[in-house]
C-alpha cells in the first residue's frame, strides 16, 4: 500500500490562524501594517501548519507501506536521525537527534520509514518524554519485533532563550522493549550509537 506525503494548506485554516498572528503581533506592540510584517501573519500561519502537520498523518500506515518479510534476527539500527519539534509548554523549538534500533521478528521495514515516523510525531506539539514513547510504541505495535530501543538527545530553546537560559544543556530520554530490556543487548545498542563506524 503506497503512502504519499502532503504539504497542502487549507485556505480556511491559513486565514483563521493568520488573523490570530495579526492580533498577537499587534498586542506585542508592533505595527502589522509595516512593510516587513505585511505578509508575516500568513507566513507564520503556513509555517505553523507545516510544523504541526503530524496531526494529519498516520505513522502506522507509513510503516505498513514498507514491510518486507525477512528472516533476520539481529539488531537493525538507524542513528543520528535529525529531530525538530515544538515544546507544547512554550511553543518553542527543541531539536537534536534520535537513535532507533529494533530486532526483527519475521519482518523488516524500509529504512527511510523510521526517520519518517520520527517526523510525524515530532510535527506535533510535544514533550520529549512522550515523543520517545510514541516512536517506540508505534514500532513495537506495528512491526511486532523482538525488541525496540529509542534514545533522543535534544536541546530545548525554552531553556536556552528564556527561563534558566542554559546554553549547553542537552536532555536525553530513552525507552526499551523486549530484548533491549536485557543488559547485554542494551549495552550493544549504546556502544553502537556512541561509535563512528564509517
Amino acid at each position: 500500500m503506497a503512502y504519499s506525503e502532503s504539504h497542502n494548506y487549507t485556505d480556511d485554516t491559513t486565514n483563521s490562524v493568520k488573523e490570530y498572528y495579526s492580533k498577537i503581533i499587534t498586542e506585542l506592540g508592533e505595527d502589522v501594517e509595516r512593510e516587513g510584517l505585511l505578509k508575516t501573519p500568513e507566513r507564520a500561519s503556513k509555517a505553523m501548519q507545516f510544523l504541526t502537520k503530524g496531526y494529519q498523518e498516520d505513522p502506522q500506515q507509513i510503516l505498513k507501506s514498507a514491510l518486507f518479510k525477512e528472516d533476520y534476527k539481529n539488531m537493525v539500527l538507524v542513528k543520528n536521525i535529525e529531530l525538530y519539534s515544538l515544546c507544547e509548554h512554550h511553543i518553542l523549538p527543541f531539536y537534536g537527534k534520535v537513535h532507533i534500533a529494533y530486532i526483527p521478528n519475521g519482518y523488516v521495514v524500509g529504512l527511510s520509514k523510521l526517520p519518517r515516523i520520527v517526523d510525524v510525531f515530532a510535527r506535533r506539539l510535544q514533550v520529549q518524554e512522550r515523543l520517545t514513547k510514541e516512536i517506540l510504541d508505534c514500532i513495537q505495535d506495528t512491526l511486532k519485533p523482538l525488541g525496540v530501543a529509542v534514545v533522543i538527545e535534544a536541546a530545548h530553546m525554552c531553556m536556552m532563550m528564556r527561563g534558566v537560559q542554559k546554553q549547553n544543556s542537552v536532555t536525553t530520554t530513552s525507552a526499551f522493549t523486549g530484548e533491549f530490556e536485557k543488559v547485554q543487548t542494551r549495552s550493544e545498542f549504546f556502544s553502537l550509537i556512541g561509535s563512528d563506524l564509517t
